[in-house]
């Protein structure tokens, strides 16, 4: 039989940061600070997400998998140390799973527009999957809800487990590009998720950092195995890799409405020991440009290979 390690995460660098304040268009709250009286009351309360939240996890534990399935939006995606999974997937792994208590902190809610909001926390978990133990954590989650038909449903989910950090490396030596094209622009986000963190893999591969922090929202905030950075923690952190190290692969995307949407990606890298990750970032349009609220990554769950 395979069995379970307890994850080993050895992801360099998380890639994004954030604080609750999203401004732009007419369908985006215009600040999260300001008195609660001149909100659009098509937003719900951070209270009201984290039981929307709490309600998913309370489905799990009693098994009860149509009160579950009905939280859950048609393209609803899961992303795991397992893997990402569509809809169908996630409720049939989660027949697998049997969770005895869980217990929640660090909630945070990111305000998309009117019709989206993030929920970020940590989660610690006792439990067994196919019957073996699963690691307690804690785990850094978040999910995307949604307003689809006038009802608020669960269209995302990502989970990594938390570790202590490493020794950071010294950041890599300059690299001469081949041909100096210091005042070429970046190419313009859009609508296309994909497409924009293809800019951003681009920008880093040129060490453009400072364009990079042009495409990240005020509020943006980056989950990762070792910790949660905000923007200038996480514009920091990536300069300390190469991204020449990276391949990118397996992308999809979820589109939340007309002005928020998620790319999620696979990452391997050079290092064999540094193994595979999955990642997403979550864009939305911001006084006319598009810009990052959100960046995620999971390392891959590894397995021994069987006994004989």
């Amino acid at each position: 039989m395979k069995k379970i390690l307890v994850l080993v995460c050895l992801l360099l660098i998380a890639i994004w940061a954030c604080t609750p304040q999203p401004t732009g268009n007419k369908d985006v709250v215009a600040n999260a600070n300001q008195p609660a009286e001149t909100k659009s009351t098509a937003m719900p309360s951070e209270a009201d997400i984290i039981a929307k939240e709490k309600a998913t996890w309370d489905a799990v534990k009693r098994k009860d998998w149509d009160a579950f399935g009905k939280m859950m939006t048609s393209d609803f995606v899961e992303i795991l140390d397992l893997g990402v999974h569509d809809r169908a997937t996630s409720l049939a792994g989660l027949k697998d799973f049997d969770l005895s208590d869980v217990t929640y902190s660090d909630w945070k809610m990111i305000p998309v527009d009117n019709d989206a909001a993030i929920i970020m926390y940590s989660a610690t978990l006792k439990g067994t999957f196919k019957g073996k133990p699963v690691p307690e954590g804690p785990y850094r989650d978040t999910a995307v809800w949604v307003k689809r038909n006038g009802e608020w449903l669960a269209a995302s989910f990502q989970e990594t487990l938390a570790v202590k950090p490493p020794a950071m490396p010294p950041p890599p030596p300059e690299k001469k590009a081949a041909s100096a094209t210091p005042a070429t622009k970046p190419a313009e986000t859009g609508p296309d998720p994909i497409a924009n963190d293809k800019i951003v893999w681009d920008l880093f591969a040129s060490r453009n950092y400072e364009a990079f922090a042009a495409l990240l929202a005020p509020e943006f905030m980056e989950v990762e195995a070792f910790g949660v950075y905000n923007k200038d923690g996480s514009v920091k952190g990536v300069q300390t890799f190469d991204a020449h190290d990276a391949t990118l692969s397996d992308w999809k995307s979820v589109k939340f409405d007309d002005d928020a949407a998620m790319s999620i990606y696979t990452i391997t890298w050079k290092d064999p020991k540094m193994g595979k990750e999955y990642h997403s970032s979550i864009w939305a349009k911001r006084d006319g440009k598009w810009l990052a609220l959100l960046h995620q990554g999971t390392p891959a769950m590894k397995t021994e290979p069987e006994k004989k």
